[in-house]
């Protein structure tokens, strides 16, 4: 992919807890059912309380690679943007295309709200297993390609809980510039 530079200067790499980001919106890398669960998902609606479980009982679930909005409830974030992302099985299911489906989705509705600014976790890279490197090679990709292609520039917050995504992300990024 050829890199447009102008885009480069609204991705930005955080080491710490998405749930306290005060972009516009923070993206969960959630389960199908919405319905809550470990990690980020749990973190999140731990954090946003219990107006968030309930206003995604009303959206009957989401797919992987799709994307649904709610409000931020008890989070400094107005918007909580759900994406199941891919459980990897080394790389023969498609994976790629549904992570890259995961961003695309979450940044387009980003768009659709007028968003300006948004948090990603290192979605599927947890408990789904996606490998860490390859992960962050299409999320900040897409989130490249998004911002060409609508000409739309939003700042894009990479927020990692680990070191170890943290460290990937920044070298990633400053290979690219």
């Amino acid at each position: 992919m050829k890199i447009n530079r102008q885009y480069i200067k609204h991705l930005y790499v955080k080491q710490g807890d998405i749930t306290k980001e005060e972009t516009d919106a923070i993206v969960n890398a959630a389960n199908p059912s919405l319905m809550g669960g470990g990690g980020v998902d749990g973190a999140i609606h731990g954090a946003a309380g219990p107006g968030l479980l309930e206003e995604c009982r009303k959206l009957g679930g989401c797919g992987h690679g799709e994307a649904r909005i709610t409000g931020g409830h008890g989070l400094k974030a107005k918007y909580v943007i759900h994406t199941p992302g891919p459980i990897y099985r080394y790389g023969n299911s498609g994976e790629k295309e549904i992570l890259k489906n995961s961003y695309m989705n979450s940044l387009l509705l980003a768009k659709k709200n007028n968003i300006k600014s948004i948090s990603f976790p290192g979605i599927s890279t947890g408990i789904y297993g996606y490998p860490k490197k390859e992960a962050c090679e299409v999320a900040v990709t897409t989130a490249l390609e998004f911002m060409e292609k609508n000409d739309y520039p939003l700042d894009v917050y990479f927020v990692m809980f680990d070191k170890e995504n943290y460290q990937i992300y920044l070298a990633f990024i400053e290979s690219i510039k």
